[in-house]
C-alpha cells in the first residue's frame, strides 16, 4: 500500500507508524483494555535468511521449533488449538508466547494470538499475528498487559535455499511492575523486542540450523584437533544451543519479585531468586540465580572485546580451580553475549566422541551487552557511535543442603549470593576503568 505508515527516523535510520495515519486508515480497530496507559512500539526491518520459505513457515507453526529458532527472545510457546490448516494455503492457530527481555530489571512479556501462514503466491508466504483476547468471553474486565496489532513477516523465496523476510513487529504493552524505568526505557529505545532483533537473530539462527544438518561444515584444520566425529561437532552445537536458551530463560524473573528480596532495596539494580531443580539436564538440588544489570560508558563492541579476550577477563573473574568450560559467544549490530557452563572431563569426553549428550546436565551463565541506544555528536552535528551500553551480568549457583525455607535461611542465601554478586560488579567496573559509577 501507498499510505505513509512509515515514518524513517533521521537520527538512527529506524522505521515506525504514523499513529494519526494508521488510525485514521484502521479505525475500527480493536483496541486493549486501558489503551490510554499502554505504550506502543513499532519497528519493521528486513533481512536474507538462510532458509527456504517453506522451512521457515514450518518453525513458525511448530511451539517447540518456534522457540528454538529464537532462544534469545522466546521463553515459552504452545499452540492451544489449529483453527484451520490448508483450506486457504496456509494454517491459522491460537497461541501462546513469553518473550524476555536482555535484563531481568525488565518485566517478560506475555501474548495469547492467533496466527496466520499463508501462501500469496509461487514464492512469497506471509505470518500475521494479532492478539485475541479469549478472557474476554469468559470474564469480563480482565486486563490485557500485551497486545498484538497485525505483526508478523512476509517472506519471499529466492530459490537458492536463502528467503528475504520482511519483519514488522506493533505492539501495545503495560508494565505491570515499575522496576526499573531507566533500565527499561533504554533498552526499549534501542527496539529490545523490535523487528531488526527478531531479523538478526533468525540470520544467525538459520546459520546455526543449516551448520547442524551438515549444509555447510567447516574443515578440520578449524576444529584445531578436538574433533574427529562430525556427531561430535552436531553434539557441542545442541548442547551449546540448550545452554544458551536456558541461560536467556533464568533472566526473567520478575514473576518472583519478593519471593527472595535482595539486600538493596533503592537501586533496583540485581534480582536473586532459588529454585528447585529436579530436571536431568541441569544438576539437582537448589539453585540461586543472582543478576545485575549496570550502565557503562563504553561502546558495547569495546565491552565484549574485554571479555572475550581471556587475559583481560581473568580480572573480573578468578577462577579459584582449574576447569573444562563450554562457551559460545555471539556479537552483531544489537549487542553481544557471552554464555558458559561449566562441564565435567566424563560428559565433555562422551560429547566430543559423539555419544548422546541430550541428557548432558548443565548450568550456565553469562553476560549481556546491549547498547543503550542513545547516540552522541561530533563536531559536525552528525549522528556518532552509541556513548555507552548496558552490560547485565546473571549466573547460577548450585546451593547444597535442604530448602532454604524459613526466614534466617532465606536470609542467608540471599546475602551470600548477594554478597558474590556485588563482589564480581565491583571487580567488573574496577577492570573496565569504571569504579566511579
Amino acid at each position: 500500500m501507498n499510505d505513509p505508515f512509515w515514518v524513517d527516523s533521521s537520527s538512527d535510520r529506524r522505521c515506525f507508524i504514523h499513529r494519526e495515519i494508521y488510525g485514521r486508515k484502521f479505525s475500527n480497530q480493536v483496541l486493549p483494555y486501558q489503551t490510554s496507559m499502554g505504550r506502543i512500539e513499532s519497528s519493521k526491518d528486513f533481512g536474507i535468511v538462510s532458509m527456504t520459505a517453506i522451512e521457515l513457515i514450518h518453525n513458525f507453526l511448530d511451539p517447540v521449533k518456534w522457540m528454538n529458532l529464537f532462544p534469545t527472545i522466546v521463553t515459552e510457546a504452545k499452540t492451544i488449538e489449529v483453527l484451520d490448516s490448508g483450506t486457504w494455503g496456509g494454517s491459522i492457530q491460537l497461541m501462546y508466547e513469553k518473550l524476555h527481555i536482555l535484563s531481568p530489571l525488565v518485566e517478560a512479556r506475555e501474548f495469547l494470538f492467533i496466527r496466520c501462514c499463508r501462501q500469496l503466491d509461487a514464492t512469497t508466504w506471509i505470518m500475521v499475528d494479532i492478539s485475541y483476547d479469549i478472557f474476554n468471553e469468559i470474564q469480563s474486565g480482565v486486563p490485557c498487559y500485551s497486545w498484538k496489532f497485525p505483526s508478523g513477516c512476509v517472506i519471499q523465496d529466492m530459490g537458492n535455499g536463502q528467503s528475504k523476510v520482511t519483519w514488522v513487529e506493533h505492539v501495545q504493552v503495560y508494565e505491570k511492575y515499575q522496576v526499573n524505568s531507566i533500565f527499561r526505557d533504554l533498552l526499549c529505545d534501542r527496539e529490545a523486542y523490535g523487528a531488526k532483533r527478531w531479523i538478526v537473530t533468525l540470520q544467525r539462527m538459520s546459520e546455526r540450523c543449516n551448520f547442524s544438518m551438515g549444509s555447510t561444515y567447516p574443515t578440520r584444520h578449524d576444529f584445531k584437533g578436538v574433533f574427529h566425529d562430525p556427531e561430535g561437532v552436531k553434539n557441542t552445537i545442541q548442547v551449546s544451543q540448550r545452554m544458551v536458551k536456558s541461560f536467556f530463560e533464568i533472566l526473567s524473573m520478575t514473576d518472583y519479585d519478593g519471593d527472595f528480596p535482595t539486600s538493596s532495596q533503592v537501586n533496583r539494580v540485581d534480582r536473586i531468586s532459588v529454585r528447585e531443580n529436579e530436571e536431568i539436564i541441569e544438576p539437582k538440588g537448589f539453585i540461586a540465580i543472582a543478576t545485575a544489570s549496570l550502565w557503562l560508558p563504553l561502546s558495547f563492541q569495546d565491552v565484549f572485546d574485554f571479555f572475550k579476550d581471556d587475559k583481560t577477563r581473568n580480572q573480573p573473574y578468578n577462577m579459584h580451580k582449574e576447569m573444562l568450560v563450554l562457551e559460545e559467544t555471539s556479537i552483531d549490530e544489537m549487542g553481544a553475549f557471552l554464555v558458559y557452563a561449566p562441564i565435567e572431563i566424563r560428559a565433555i569426553t562422551s560429547i566430543v566422541n559423539g555419544v548422546d549428550a541430550t541428557k548432558v546436565p548443565i548450568l550456565p551463565s553469562g553476560i549481556i551487552i546491549s547498547p543503550d541506544g542513545r547516540l552522541s555528536s561530533n563536531s559536525d552535528n552528525t549522528a556518532n557511535a552509541q556513548n555507552g551500553s548496558i552490560l547485565t551480568v546473571a549466573f547460577q549457583i548450585l546451593i547444597c543442603g535442604d530448602n532454604p525455607t524459613s526466614k534466617q535461611q532465606q536470609f542467608d542465601v540471599v546475602a551470600s549470593v548477594h554478597g558474590v554478586l556485588g563482589a564480581t560488579i565491583l571487580k567488573i567496573k574496577e577492570a573496565l576503568g569504571c569504579s566511579d559509577l
